[in-house]
């Protein structure tokens, strides 16, 4: 198997982020690329989530994944291990999340010569991740059903900026007190127009319509001269 490339991420300024995120999305637009941010806390299953989503997609878009993390190349490695598809991870030098400039160094370092989508697999965090704005054309997270429904009370920002909320782990949900109702009330009170996928990814169940989703949010943007 090859080496997985590491890339060892610089932190950028912070009051500089929005002007640089907002070129980034710029010339991403220009390149025909679609930048999805992936966030979650640790152990959401956010790396098996994407695995199942990615083999859905793989056929369907040209698709490439940058994965962060403080160190380690565990994730990069089952993404292409799994998959096929081409991953490399980025380190951020125990910075516990990512901005525009090191999400373009990441993106720097991927072959993206007809590439479609890239996937951005966020530091698991729900508080600084949120914060940064990385140059993505959309902000999805995951929530799982053992970190309980009231999870967009505490942590407002992350479902606030987050355009998709991925509910995982839903085959375990007669074990724990989780209300779908109320998380997708808690959530709409943070951004009404979030969509809301129920999934899990150990059975598959909601896996179909998350690629779909991707897929028309990947095309709409590519078909749309409006969206930014």
């Amino acid at each position: 198997m090859e080496e997985v490339k590491i890339i060892e991420i610089k932190k950028s300024v912070f009051g500089e982020n929005l002007r640089d995120a907002e070129e980034l999305r710029s010339e991403l637009k220009e390149k025909g690329i679609f930048l999805l941010n992936l966030m979650s806390s640790p152990g959401s299953g956010k790396t098996t989530t994407l695995i199942k989503t990615l083999s859905l997609l793989k056929d369907r878009l040209r698709i490439a994944v940058m994965e962060a993390d403080i160190d380690s190349d565990v994730d990069a490695r089952k993404i292409r291990e799994a998959t096929g598809i081409e991953s490399i991870q980025l380190h951020t030098g125990g910075m516990c999340h990512l901005d525009a400039e090191m999400t373009r160094q990441g993106l720097e370092n991927l072959p993206l010569e007809g590439v479609d989508l890239v996937i951005l697999e966020n530091v698991g965090n729900l508080v600084c991740p949120a914060e940064f704005d990385t140059g993505s054309c959309t902000n999805a997270m995951i929530l799982s059903v053992p970190e309980g429904h009231d999870k967009p009370l505490k942590y407002p920002l992350m479902f606030s900026v987050c355009d998709t909320v991925i509910i995982n782990k839903t085959d375990v949900l007669e074990y724990f007190d989780f209300d779908m109702e109320k998380c997708r009330e808690y959530v709409h009170m943070r951004n009404p127009r979030a969509h809301i996928i129920p999934v899990s990814a150990k059975t598959g169940e909601g896996i179909p319509e998350l690629a779909d989703w991707i897929y028309k949010l990947v095309t709409n943007w590519k078909n749309d001269s409006s969206y930014a």
